[in-house]
């Protein structure tokens, strides 16, 4: 995709057999370590979700939060870290899901949304869907109501659109 003048695409990495044989990784620190590169890929993740009267922002540690947080500023909105077991204080809700090479376990604060907010979920990539798909129950439980989910990479072959029926979707860069 290119955002003002940018082609983000060209800014990611691609890691063959990691973090271990058959997975290639998509490394986005080229993005990060460059402002403008970084700025408009964060434009492209707020899309037209902008228009959307987005209540906060929600994210996945340890990549989505790199992005999470500069698109619920850009919206001037507040943010909502999703975890791993074990991370946050207070009173939290978990979700336990199968990943593309193992398992995990996410976890939100059960206070972190008030009434029906409209959330829209912040990632750096779509694969298989688990996570997402978790994260999504995990809001929804908690009272929260999905507005959209907005990706930087979409890894298209592994259907990970499948686990998320009826959610409004926008990919910035396809595989």
């Amino acid at each position: 995709m290119n955002t003002k003048g940018i082609e983000l695409k060209k800014h990611i990495r691609e890691f063959p057999d990691w973090p271990k044989k058959g997975i290639l990784f998509y490394d986005i620190m080229p993005i990060l370590l460059k402002p403008k590169v970084f700025a408009a890929a964060v434009d492209a993740l707020c899309g037209e979700f902008i228009e959307y009267n987005i209540d906060c922002v929600a994210a996945v540690e340890a990549r989505g939060f790199i992005f999470g947080i500069s698109v619920a500023q850009k919206l001037g909105v507040g943010f909502i870290p999703i975890r791993k077991k074990g991370k946050l204080p207070g009173q939290t809700e978990s979700i336990s899901y199968n990943l593309e090479y193992g398992s995990d376990t996410l976890e939100i604060q059960r206070d972190a949304i008030e009434g029906n907010k409209k959330v829209l979920i912040v990632d750096d990539l779509l694969a298989t869907g688990g996570t997402v798909a978790s994260s999504c129950e995990l809001i929804e439980k908690i009272g929260g109501k999905i507005a959209g989910i907005s990706f930087l990479v979409e890894l298209s072959e592994l259907k990970g659109k499948d686990k998320l029926p009826g959610y409004k979707i926008e990919s910035v860069i396809s595989y």
